[in-house]
């Protein structure tokens, strides 16, 4: 992952799950009667029992002019939206009308305490209004287009429910029909007894004058202008390089995120290109032909976040294996993230393909280590095929090319080696600072470091003496959620015994560790001589969060008792077993080269840029509300 990359991912952090819709009900109703006694406070109130009395008057008044149009729009606007072809859920209805209101309370309360510290009367107050209803409905047209992806006319339907009700209530209630001459007398009287009730309503409505509604059409339909230059400007540079809307993107992140849609897939499936991957199987036996354990490894990276893509690929694999399986993270970047979920099930046919094709071996080496500057493989024979993985800790690391997991794999079968399976043990970080976070590029040290330490791993398994294989697993289901930094596949362990040394793969759902972390997993394991801990990188843990590698939200001791669970019950299982490596391929849809990077560039972009730009187009719109008011 690089910068820009993480970049994009922390703007998870500000996404979060609508409230039911009650919820957001009985917060509006609320905070329109606090907002009613604040208005509408009545100087009989000095007295006790008349203060209660109207105080409660004064809180009704709150809910009726300012909660009833809230309520109305939050349930009537995702029925309307949908109707007209829409996707607004009623949960984000509610939500949005409740955040409308909030922002109508403030912009009152402001022009309220200008107007009662200067010479302004309260017809400066209504203007403030006529102001805030226009902005409400540019707020909720631009949330519903970029949501519901309608035209702004047809958008413009269902983003009007709220300021409509509003200005009804106000026109009925201010009386200003009264001063406008409508029909004959039979009409006008009739007309009055039902659409002009000012008896029933505050003192402080009377200021509102027929203009104002005049004003508020004006400016609703200048601020609709000013929400279509946004999206324009925002949404062209996406459509000139990519192809795609920026709000086809926005629409599939909070719906995936606020209610575990798959729009977004949809996005990914437009920039996706087509990919051949290879898919490894490493199979272990007991000798009466009973699977024990399966290692599979698709050179894919199990991305994007939650379960879009291949997101969940660490659980879809596991759910596949008759024993134990073991699905640790390749050497592979977001680009070869898969577009959908659909693209799992290519992978996981390549895979029985393998596994139809192995042929088993109860012969294997002792495991090796190798160093090579900053890299460090553990490494293990079975047969004529390898099982190599690579780590950078106690240093920091992320993801490792494609390209050069293929080079380093291709350099450790140079001295005879047949299949190798290279794992990414993808085990420590230290997050989401600095320029590069630890990525492992083509031409960096690191690339050649790993390179050289699979090699040598490569020359001395080849070599190596072969004795009989004893394997034993353990599986430990954590307490842990996705939120915690584990994944549902908790904690695994294979160990393999060999001529009298023990050697433990570890591997924990999981997307990378906190530095340090896996040093004192590994010291923790007296049954084994040598151990790695891997994760399996699964992106189910960050759904919201960018940064949720494992020890991070939870204490280390808690883990470490349970990665020497796990070993110890794969060291008392130790029993006679036969081994197998055997490599397919799969034609799948990624995301592509140097698409994550662009996708990631463009929407930082649009965000720094964005902020600037709603900014500037929020003051020529006040500039021009103001000047028309002028005008008028």
């Amino acid at each position: 992952m690089t910068a820009s990359q993480s970049n994009l991912a922390g703007l998870s952090r500000f996404v979060f799950r609508a409230p039911s819709w009650y919820r957001s009900v009985a917060v509006a109703l609320l905070l329109a009667a606090v907002a009613g006694v604040g208005a509408f406070e009545r100087p009989e109130s000095a007295q006790v029992w008349r203060g209660v009395l109207f105080v409660g008057r004064d809180a009704w008044e709150g809910v009726f002019f300012v909660g009833v149009p809230t309520v109305v729009a939050g349930i009537g606007t995702a029925w309307v939206d949908r109707y007209v072809g829409g996707k607004l859920s009623p949960d984000r209805a509610m939500l949005l009308a409740l955040a409308c209101e909030v922002l109508l309370v403030a912009v009152l309360a402001v022009a309220a305490t200008v107007a009662y510290l200067t010479p302004l009367d309260q017809t400066f107050v209504f203007d403030s209004l006529v102001v805030a209803l226009a902005s409400v409905f540019a707020l909720r047209l631009l949330v519903i287009v970029a949501i519901s992806r309608s035209s702004i006319p047809v958008a413009a339907i269902p983003a009007s429910i709220q300021t409509a009700v509003s200005a009804l209530l106000l026109f009925v209630y201010s009386g200003t029909l009264r001063l406008v001459e409508i029909g004959g007398p039979i009409q006008r009287a009739f007309l009055n007894t039902y659409l002009s009730r000012p008896e029933e309503a505050p003192a402080e409505l009377s200021a509102i004058s027929p203009d104002h509604f005049l004003l508020l059409a004006a400016t609703c339909v200048l601020y609709a202008g000013a929400v279509w230059v946004f999206l324009y400007v925002v949404d062209r540079p996406w459509r000139e390089s990519l192809g795609v809307s920026v709000l086809d993107f926005l629409q599939g992140f909070v719906g995936h995120i606020t209610e575990g849609s798959r729009e977004l897939e949809d996005f990914f499936e437009q920039l996706g290109e087509e990919a051949v991957v290879p898919v490894t199987v490493l199979g272990v036996r007991r000798p009466d032909g009973t699977e024990k354990a399966r290692w599979v490894l698709p050179m894919i990276h199990p991305g994007p976040m939650g379960e879009i893509g291949g997101g969940n690929l660490p659980l879809r694999v596991a759910e596949e294996v008759e024993g134990v399986g073991f699905p640790p993270h390749a050497t592979a970047g977001h680009d070869f993230n898969l577009v959908t979920e659909r693209e799992v099930d290519r992978l996981l046919d390549a895979a029985e393909r393998a596994d139809a094709k192995l042929s088993y071996t109860d012969r294997a080496t002792q495991s090796v280590r190798t160093h090579s500057g900053e890299a460090s493989v553990l490494g293990q024979a079975f047969g004529d095929d390898a099982v190599l993985v690579s780590t950078f800790a106690p240093g920091y690391a992320d993801d490792v090319e494609y390209a050069v997991g293929l080079s380093a794999a291709a350099e450790a079968r140079t001295s005879g080696l047949d299949d190798v399976l290279l794992a990414d043990a993808h085990n420590s970080n230290d997050g989401l600072e600095g320029p590069d976070l630890g990525h492992v590029t083509p031409g960096s040290s690191r690339s050649f470091d790993m390179m050289g330490a699979a090699g040598e791993a490569g020359e001395r398994l080849a070599t190596a003496p072969r004795g009989e294989l004893s394997v034993g697993v353990g599986h430990v289901e954590t307490r842990w959620d996705p939120e915690d930094g584990v994944g549902p596949l908790g904690v695994r362990a294979m160990v393999t015994e060999v001529d009298g040394q023990r050697t433990a793969y570890v591997l924990i759902d999981g997307n990378n560790m906190e530095p340090g972390l896996r040093g004192e997993l590994v010291d923790a394991l007296d049954c084994v001589d040598d151990a790695e801990v891997l994760t399996t990188d699964t992106h189910i843990v960050n759904t919201v969060e960018a940064e949720n590698q494992v020890g991070d939200e939870i204490d280390w001791e808690p883990l470490v008792e349970v990665v020497r669970e796990a070993t110890e019950a794969a060291c008392a299982d130790l029993e006679p077993a036969e081994a197998a490596m055997a490599t397919e391929h799969a034609e799948v849809t990624v995301f592509g080269n140097d698409r994550t990077e662009t996708l990631a560039s463009h929407a930082n972009a649009a965000v720094q840029m964005g902020g600037a730009l709603a900014a500037s187009v929020v003051l020529t719109s006040l500039a021009l509300s103001a000047l028309l008011f002028f005008v008028t």
